[in-house]
């Protein structure tokens, strides 16, 4: 005797509809004159020199320093006399300018609409 034995299979898939609805998009550029009116800060140096003509020792030498705003870098400079001397031949004073100035510029801005219109099967837009 033979008994016969039965399993069923599934095949799941997908497949595309005509619902025969649609969408119209209408998408406006919307251009914006805008002025900007910002301030803008620029800095400047100016660079003094200033004479000094001082022997000093060599480990006595100045390094760069501060006094306020303004940063003084020493030129030295070795003389040849009897003796080796350090000599600050001069300073640099670079003092830091700030100026504030307006800039002011007209720009476009760009902004997007967007409309739908929707359909029915029959292709006329619905009524409300």
């Amino acid at each position: 005797m033979t008994i016969p034995v039965v399993a069923e299979q599934l095949a799941v898939g997908t497949r595309t509809v005509d619902t025969g609805r649609g969408v119209r998009i209408h998408k406006t550029v919307l251009e914006q004159p805008v002025t900007i009116d910002e301030r803008l800060v620029r800095e400047e140096v100016a660079i003094e020199h200033v004479a000094v003509d001082r022997i000093v020792a060599p480990d006595e030498a100045p390094t760069t320093r501060y006094e306020g705003d303004t940063m003084i870098v020493p030129i030295l400079e070795e003389v040849l006399v009897v003796e080796r001397r350090v000599r600050i031949k001069e300073e640099l004073h670079i003092t830091r300018i700030q100026r504030e100035e307006t800039h002011r510029e007209a720009v476009v801005l760009k902004a997007e609409q967007v409309s739908i219109e929707r359909f029915d099967e029959s292709g006329t837009p619905p009524t409300k």
